[in-house]
């Protein structure tokens, strides 16, 4: 892209709404700015804009989104049939399973929830479609990190705060290399409490009829009704007939 083509004013606009998150729901200019590492003046034209325009509001302090952002996300909801396509397939595991089933994407060292079916509830927080979590201590992050080339996995690693949620979360880099070349190569990935204490969860590709990775599946269960090591006998057949049926279907 020619440097002339790019609008850095739109970039940091969406810089700014990138701010915002599930424990960020308001935010002070200040604290806009610190989250960005942009100016104040740069963040509080960005923050006015889109209170002029309807998607945020302004207090006299605060700034908080409003339900008008998500237009922007239910546009690639509409423009992808990945969720469409693979939802009632994930509600039909779920069901068979008996627990929570989840399809994500990754995005950047992030995996985004775009489907959902929940049997109960395993997790503290409350994942639905749009949901974002760390990729490298997810399962479903650690199936479609394997599936980039080494080289571009490393560099995911090298832009990730490598924070231990639990004393079980593998944070060095060289490990986690290794992690990605097992689940590589054995086709799924088992997460023991990683993420977050009395969660296991296991994950597999989706491909495409090309055999491109596109999304991943997971199902996750409490770790006192499922032991980690019990993960692949108990739920892999089942991911991987979801697995085989979605290859099918998907463009």
């Amino acid at each position: 892209m020619r440097e002339t083509d790019f609008v850095s004013g739109f970039a940091k606009g969406l810089k700014v709404i990138e701010a915002f998150g599930e424990t960020r729901q308001r935010l002070t200019i200040a604290e806009a700015s610190k989250l960005t590492g942009l100016d104040r003046a740069t963040v509080r034209r960005s923050l006015l804009t889109l209170s002029e325009l309807g998607y945020a509001v302004y207090d006299g302090k605060f700034f908080t989104l409003t339900p008008k952002i998500l237009r922007l996300g239910h546009a690639y909801l509409a423009a992808t049939p990945l969720p469409t396509i693979i939802q009632p397939h994930l509600d039909q595991l779920a069901e068979r399973a008996g627990q929570n089933a989840s399809a994500s994407v990754l995005d950047g060292a992030e995996v985004v929830y775009i489907a959902r079916a929940s049997q109960r509830r395993v997790m503290s927080i409350n994942l639905t479609p749009g949901s974002r979590l760390p990729a490298f201590c997810a399962s479903m992050g650690r199936v479609l990190l394997a599936a980039l080339p080494e080289s571009e996995a490393r560099s995911v690693l090298g832009r990730t705060d490598l924070k231990a949620n639990t004393p079980n979360t593998k944070t060095d880099p060289e490990e986690l290399m290794a992690e990605f070349r097992r689940v590589r190569e054995q086709g799924y990935a088992v997460i023991d409490q990683e993420l977050e204490i009395g969660l296991c969860s296991i994950a597999v590709p989706i491909e495409n009829d090309r055999g491109q990775t596109v999304a991943a599946i997971n199902i996750g269960a409490p770790a006192a009704y499922v032991a980690a090591a019990e993960m692949a006998e108990r739920f892999l057949p089942l991911l991987q007939e979801t697995q085989k049926a979605l290859r099918l279907v998907l463009p």
